[in-house]
């Protein structure tokens, strides 16, 4: 081999143990900076990790009163939280059987979704650090929201002894504990006789059940002998308006509308006043679908508001947002949109039945902290059922222990 070859051969060996090099840096970089938990991977986690205090003194300064350890205010904090649980559990009324095997039904597909993941992962022989891990793994990415995901999590790992992990049994009974507290809101029920007319306002963007949810339930109202009457208030779209007086006629119950592309507050003030002249019982709002991130549409909804309350002092009595719970988190991305510019009081869920994500209910009342009322959990108009947080969570986890949760 000449010269000229042996230079081009060394130069050769020597890119290639610098490539080598540089590729083992990046490696060992990224190894670095991957993320080591569920949180970090998702990119989600809880509000208290995120607002961490800085350390504290372990000494109070001269003339200061001592502070209680941080371990200490932890402790005070779970054991109010165990305290709440506890009183959610004693206060439980009993389930209504016919509502719980209709729930049952309807969340079918979610029990053979993330429950189903969690009915196989307890069903391992040992629960250790890496079980413990791929339990928050589950449930960040189970469409439940990540508050509620962090503290089902959190009543697992914090609120049941080394022994009692061993006990698949003991772990289901602190997720459906900890689950009836999430939807334990201090709701009051609907009183549809403290006005007349009770006037309801509906929201919801586009194709989440919107009109069909308010046929539903004035179809429900009108055969409990309630004098019902709606208001089309959807007059941008000629099908909502054909839709909402179909249901009118099923439900034997007046619509009030308006020429297409007009004023849906000219419409919704006429309804209200006929409500209130001609004694109706209640007043049903539709309105345009619209979503959460148009300004304008927005606005509108606030100069909706102002006009009922010309038409009825005091109207609209509840504002109801409707969601779909095939949309999963999304939902609350909606509901959160929704709430920062107006007061809603009463969510309805959809098409539960359809989705794996029914677990979204959790995450709704856990972060919005607004009561869920309805759920749509068929096509039947019996199907759009009231709320049973008792029923929704036995039926949840139906089974889940005999890993029959499917």
């Amino acid at each position: 081999m000449n010269p000229d070859e042996l230079i081009k051969l060394a130069i050769a060996v020597v890119a290639i143990v610098l490539v080598i090099f540089v590729l083992r840096r990046a490696a060992a970089k990224s190894r670095a900076k991957a993320p080591s938990s569920a949180r970090d991977r998702l990119g989600v986690g809880p509000a208290e990790e995120a607002a961490r205090p800085r350390r504290e003194r372990k000494r109070p300064r001269p003339g200061e009163p001592a502070k209680a350890p941080q371990a200490a205010r932890e402790a005070e904090a779970a054991a109010a939280a165990a305290e709440r649980e506890a009183e959610v559990e004693a206060e439980a009324p009993p389930t209504d059987a016919e509502a719980a095997a209709a729930y049952k039904a309807g969340l079918a597909k979610t029990r053979g979704g993330f429950v189903a993941r969690l009915g196989k992962l307890f069903g391992k022989k040992k629960f250790d650090a890496q079980t413990l891990e791929e339990l928050e793994e589950v449930l960040f990415t189970a469409d439940i929201g990540p508050r509620a995901a962090d503290r089902i999590f959190q009543s697992v790992k914090t609120g049941l002894s080394k022994d009692d992990l061993e006990d698949s049994e003991k772990i289901w009974k602190q997720i459906r504990k900890t689950s009836r507290a999430i939807l334990a809101l201090d709701a009051k029920p609907i009183d549809m006789a403290s006005h007349k007319p009770f006037v309801l306002l509906v929201l919801g963007v586009n194709g989440v059940g919107k009109t069909t949810t308010i046929g539903k339930l004035a179809k429900q109202l009108s055969d409990e002998g309630k004098k019902v009457i709606l208001a089309a208030g959807d007059t941008f779209r000629a099908a909502a308006t054909e839709q909402l007086e179909e249901w009118g006629k099923r439900a034997n119950v007046p619509v009030v509308r308006g020429k297409s592309g007009g004023d849906p507050s000219s419409v919704i003030f006429d309804a209200i006043k006929r409500g209130v002249d001609e004694g109706f019982d209640v007043v049903i709002c539709d309105t345009a679908g619209r979503l959460h991130s148009n300004a304008g549409l927005m606005d509108e909804l606030k100069k909706l508001r102002r006009v009922m309350d010309k038409a009825m002092p005091g109207a609209p009595h509840e504002t109801w947002m409707v969601l779909d719970a095939t949309t999963g988190q999304n939902a609350i991305s909606q509901a959160k949109t929704f709430k920062a510019d107006m007061e809603i009081t009463g969510i309805v869920l959809t098409k539960l039945d359809g989705s794996s994500k029914g677990g979204v209910v959790l995450g709704i009342c856990d972060e919005l902290k607004v009561p869920v009322r309805f759920v749509g959990i068929g096509e039947k108009i019996g199907d759009l059922r009231p709320f049973d947080p008792g029923a929704f969570v036995e039926a949840l986890y139906a089974d889940a222990s005999t890993g029959e949760a499917a």
